[in-house]
């Protein structure tokens, strides 16, 4: 039997099939064409929204984030992100005008929110991010036991023995600080965060554009003296 994420797969690969031999044939200003790139786009969202809250759960059930915070923030990005582009795959999909205003209206207001973010990773400085992490250390017990347990660190700037820590190193008194190892690595994840982030935005923007086409476009199938 087929399980939902082959499904979604081959889905997926049927589209994109459809739409490079449109392009091939016809280029990709008709009808068609835009409804496959757009069913396409939209599957790729539900496919990368189903892999957000796997590798959120999987982290909580591992025990490899305790952090139901940050756990709860990735599945309800990927649950919002799911919707969102369920509803633009099945207005693709039945031409449904209501649907694909609304989702071309939220999908713009993700992408303004997505180039904000991602734009901020890639511009912030030294200075900023010690700041930002400090806060984000202070704000979470459960995130410090994280960091700690996996770096194999106590405190942030300064190692206090009289305080409990999950480290290994903890027993034997020869822990650091780990910011110092949080800073080795912050700047990378950041770079890697913030242009995977605008990749994305970018997709967004095209979606927002294929949406806005293929609403203003008639069906060829559909009643000639229908208003679209």
């Amino acid at each position: 039997m087929m399980t939902s994420c082959e499904l979604w797969i081959k889905t997926f690969q049927h589209h994109v099939q459809k739409l490079f031999c449109f392009r091939i044939g016809m280029g990709c200003a008709g009808f068609t064409c835009s409804k496959h790139s757009l069913c396409a786009l939209n599957i790729l969202y539900v496919m990368v929204s189903l892999l957000m809250i796997g590798i959120a759960a999987w982290g909580k059930w591992f025990g490899l984030v305790s952090s139901f915070q940050v756990v709860g923030g990735v599945v309800g990005v990927g649950v919002f992100l799911f919707f969102v582009a369920l509803a633009g795959l099945i207005g693709a999909m039945k031409h449904h005008q209501v649907l694909l205003f609304f989702y071309m209206i939220i999908l713009f207001l993700v992408f303004i929110v997505q180039f904000c973010v991602s734009s901020a990773c890639l511009a912030i400085n030294s200075e900023q991010q010690d700041h930002l992490l400090e806060v984000g250390w202070d704000n979470s017990q459960s995130t410090q036991r994280d960091v700690e347990k996996s770096l194999n660190c106590c405190g942030f700037k300064h190692v206090d023995f009289n305080r409990t820590c999950e480290a290994l190193c903890f027993h034997s008194q020869s822990c650091l600080p780990c910011a110092d190892m949080i800073e080795e690595h912050v700047g990378e994840v950041l770079r890697f965060v913030g242009g995977i982030g605008l990749f994305f935005s970018f997709t967004e923007i095209v979606g927002v554009w294929l949406t806005y086409r293929y609403r203003n476009q008639k069906d060829p199938r559909a009643n000639p003296s229908a208003f679209l």
